[in-house]
């Protein structure tokens, strides 16, 4: 019963990645009901969709070429350290901290993903660089870029959407552009993250390589099925599943 649960959350989870984003919220309750801890069910969730972010950066690689190389250098460096911090915070949090602030994780990601294009809008809105720019020369720009892929580290629930709002706030409105951005700096700081968490032993193996099996399967199915179904009703699916477990994980 377990590992079909596991097989098709990570499935699903594969499907959503493809066409809306969200399979993180079907990976990690999925582990917990396994009963996997949270906290190693947060770093094993990370390694079932990460092999996903890759195939989805290559799908961008003509647009992620013309990108300045010295800020795309910077990008990456920022991505690689804020994946490692995201992991060691992770690692001193307590169990019993973590299972208070999942719930709120939860929602928060979902009311990103349910609002992402109103946020994107007012990113757009609040910067005053131009569309060709989308430079991070400034500390406070710095800042905000590690302060996110920080989170992602930690907690990878709708990383996507703060990362399209981050680079829309940089001055950037190529949307091919962003979208490959995003899943590059999503590959780089996970990598960065899933390194540093399976160094310490968090990450379930096991459960893990099943996942990131049905979610790559999942993910080719996703990509059939964008064709088929409309946008709004996968992101109302996806929305439905967010605050559903995270009404499950605050009764919990």
């Amino acid at each position: 019963m377990e590992i079909m649960v596991l097989v098709i959350a990570a499935f699903m989870a594969g499907i959503l990645n493809a066409i809306a984003g969200g399979g993180s919220f079907l990976t990690f309750p999925a582990l917990v009901f396994a009963g996997v801890p949270a906290i190693p069910a947060n770093a094993t969730s990370a390694v079932a969709v990460f092999p996903g972010y890759l195939s989805s950066t290559l799908g961008f690689k003509e647009e992620l070429l013309s990108y300045d190389r010295r800020a795309l250098s910077l990008l990456t460096v920022l991505s690689i350290l804020g994946g490692v911090l995201g992991a060691l915070l992770l690692m001193v949090t307590s169990s019993s901290v973590f299972n208070f602030i999942v719930p709120w994780l939860l929602l928060v990601a979902t009311l990103l993903f349910a609002f992402d294009k109103s946020l994107r809008r007012w990113s757009r809105s609040e910067s005053t660089e131009s569309a060709s720019e989308g430079q991070i020369e400034s500390i406070g720009k710095k800042t905000a870029t590690l302060v996110v892929t920080t989170y992602g580290g930690y907690f990878n629930g709708g990383l996507g959407i703060i990362l399209l709002a981050l680079f829309s706030g940089l001055g950037m409105r190529d949307m091919h552009m962003m979208n490959g951005l995003k899943n590059g700096l999503s590959f780089i700081l996970s990598a960065a993250s899933v390194t540093t968490l399976a160094l310490a032993g968090l990450v379930y193996w096991q459960e893990a390589i099943i996942m990131m099996v049905a979610a790559t399967i999942g993910g080719y199915a996703g990509a059939y099925l964008a064709r088929l179904l409309p946008v709004h009703i996968v992101r109302a699916i996806v929305i439905a599943v967010g605050f559903g477990m995270s009404i499950a994980f605050f009764m919990r």
